[in-house]
């Protein structure tokens, strides 16, 4: 299996993919998301992976977006002189190009405006998924369907628009040539 595609739950998958046998579900979280991708990993040896996923905007609003640097969000050591979001003596993981945008990922529904986030979109698997990638040498590519602004209207709005992205995600793998 040359490609894996790893989405947390499947009311954000697009229905035409829910009985591909390269498309899994990891859960919610990172500890879900590492697991499962590690497991993938080690089972399948893939050539990449690909994330889909929705997320709350921080900087961007609705719609598909490309993320290639992702921080731990609830990563937090500033009082021992780390910047927010910044894993204790290693560097933010950069995958491929920095055209993308930055994603924020910790086990919280982000629901507060005014916390400050150093990233452009905020999820809860992305970050797991590319440490797993990185540590294998495995291709990562994460796209992140924004639903909601990460503010007090979040969780209404994520229940509302969870499942917009299909469309986006169906398009994304014909342009990769997958689908």
């Amino acid at each position: 299996m040359d490609t894996i595609i790893l989405i947390a739950i499947k009311d954000e998958a697009p229905v035409t993919l829910l009985h591909q046998d390269n498309v899994f579900f990891t859960g919610v979280g990172k500890v879900n998301a590492a697991t499962h991708a590690a497991r993938l990993i080690e089972q399948y040896k893939p050539k990449r992976i690909i994330n889909f996923g929705t997320a709350g905007g921080i900087t961007v609003g609705a719609g598909l977006h490309h993320c290639t640097r992702f921080v731990q969000r609830d990563m937090n050591c500033t009082d021992l002189g780390f910047s927010a979001g910044q894993t204790p003596f290693e560097s933010s993981i950069a995958i491929g190009t920095t055209e993308g945008l930055t994603c924020s990922t910790g086990d919280n529904f982000v629901s507060t405006p005014t916390l400050e986030i150093p990233a452009d979109i905020v999820d809860m698997e992305a970050y797991a998924i590319a440490k797993a990638c990185y540590y294998s040498s495995i291709e990562f590519i994460c796209f992140k369907y924004v639903t909601d602004s990460a503010d007090t209207n979040a969780s209404t709005d994520w229940k509302q628009t969870v499942s917009l992205g299909e469309k986006h995600y169906i398009n994304k793998l014909k342009e990769l040539s997958i689908y």
